[in-house]
This record gives C-alpha cells, structure tokens and sequence, in this order.
C-alpha cells in the first residue's frame, strides 16, 4: 500500500463497464450529480445529466463516471479516460473519488438543482437565490466509526509526513479531511434549513457508532453485507439526530420522530407534489 494503491482496480472496471456496457450520463431515467476530482487541473468535477444535455464533454459513459468516482485514494488507482466536446475536441479527465471535493455530496445536489431552476429549467419549480426553503433533501449517509478520540494534539505534533499518511492501520489526514467535509456540510445544511424555519424539510440519517469490519470501507464479505444491512434496519427505528460539532457526535431532534417516521412524511410530501403537478399538468 506504501508502493501503491491497496487494489489494482482491475475487477471492479470490468464488472463496472459490463453492468452499464455504454450507457451515458443523458440516458439516466432520473436527475444525478455525481462528483469526481481531477487531480491534473486540481479541481473538482461534477457529473450532471442536467449537464450532459447541454454539454457533449461532460455526457461520459456511466461506466467512466462510476469508476472515477469510486476511486478513494490508497484503495483504488486514479482513472484516465476522454470525451469529445461539441467541436469533436478531445478532453481529458484525470480523476479520483469523488469525496475528496465532496464527501458529503448534498451541497452540490442543492446548488445543481438551483443552478437549474434559474436558467428556468421545465421540471423544476421556480427560485430565488439561496430559497432552500422550498427544498426538500433527505441526506444518505454510509456510516462512520465510532469514534474512538484515538488521536490527540499530544501524539499529532510528534508526527511528520509519514505518520500522518500512515498510523496505526489508520490514515488520520484522510480521515481529518473526510470526517471534517461531511460535517461541515451536514451543519450547515441544518443550519441554513432551521434559520428559513423549514428544518422539517431537511432529513440527515447517518449512523456513527460503526466499529470493526462494519466501519471498514472495504471488507465485502457476505457476512459485513449483511451486517450493514441490519444497522440500516435499525437505523430506521432510531431518533432523527442532527450534528453536534462541539462533541463530535450526532445527538436526536427533539420532537423529530424516528427516521422511519420522518422518511413517510417525507414520501408523502413528494406523493402529493406530484399528484397536484400531474393534476395542473397542461393548464
């Protein structure tokens, strides 16, 4: 892993490229923004099928997209691939996961679908700038480990390069930055939605208490399948909760209900959107 990536990525491209064969981003039955990371210009780059409709450069194969954003860095290897923009130009990506410019990527679903709705697009509701008020966004997490305050400013200002890329089987500079961009996104999220009196609309289900294989990003066995699959059961039976960053820890909404309660309300919000669109459709 010190010489190179933890997986040569060889299985995961072929299955990837057989499961989409040469599916593009425009064929999506339904909105999707995905971010990568381009690690030759530094900056990040975002997939949207919005996008794609406009912009030949950016209608990559499903199959490109899904491997370049999978691609964590110390786990998978950085992925090269070329698209053609409307003057048949080649362009370059040079891209990793997409979670070192977004881990937690609801920021840029929100500023997509904003973006959106001021160039007036036809299936979107009309905005104003920064109207998160209208939004309605539920924010999937993929778990974290319990945190274990395993590092300390004590143990980190003895480190030099090395030990901060590499201590203890952990990467802490990886999960620092990680951990640091979901939060900040999670809390602000909050913040803005609660301020706008629409924290209702705004629906954060992660869980942090994951320990041992279960926290692990990379053990796919059929057993930690299955008990992944058994926290997200449980999960739904859990309190809503919301980021406390002083602690570090998420901690329940008064009054919020459990997710499983919260994810009805929401679904029958989206039921009764769509019924009222459908029965103004054409009027």
């Amino acid at each position: 892993m010190m010489n190179g990536p933890k997986y040569d990525g060889k299985y995961l491209h072929a299955l990837t490229k057989r499961l989409l064969g040469g599916t593009r981003l425009h064929d999506t039955l339904t909105a999707v923004v995905i971010p990568t990371f381009d690690i030759k210009t530094l900056q990040p780059v975002i997939f949207s099928s919005y996008e794609a409709n406009s912009k030949p450069d950016l209608d990559a194969e499903l199959a490109d997209i899904c491997i370049s954003t999978s691609a964590a860095p110390t786990f998978l290897p950085a992925y090269c691939f070329k698209t053609q923009d409307a003057q048949n130009k080649d362009r370059e990506f040079n891209l990793i996961d997409g979670g070192v410019a977004a881990n937690n990527p609801t920021l840029i679903a929100i500023g997509e679908v904003t973006k959106q709705t001021l160039m007036k697009h036809g299936d979107l509701f009309p905005i104003k700038p920064m109207d998160y008020g209208r939004f309605l966004v539920i924010s999937l997490g993929t778990g974290n480990a319990k945190n274990e305050e395993k590092y300390n400013a004590k143990m980190a200002a003895k480190w030099g390069l090395l030990s901060w890329l590499t201590h203890d089987n952990s990467t802490p500079i990886i999960e620092a930055f990680n951990q640091a961009s979901a939060d900040m996104v999670d809390y602000h999220n909050f913040v803005v939605f609660k301020a706008l009196h629409s924290d209702d609309k705004y629906l954060r289900i992660q869980d942090d208490t994951l320990t041992g294989n279960l926290a692990s990003v990379d053990i796919s066995t059929k057993e930690n399948l299955e008990g992944l699959i058994k926290v997200g059961e449980e999960l739904l039976d859990k309190p809503t909760s919301k980021i406390n960053l002083d602690k570090g820890v998420y901690e329940a909404v008064e009054n919020g209900g459990t997710n499983k309660e919260a994810l009805r309300r929401f679904a029958k919000k989206l039921s009764d959107e769509r019924k009222f669109r459908q029965a103004n459709a054409g009027q």
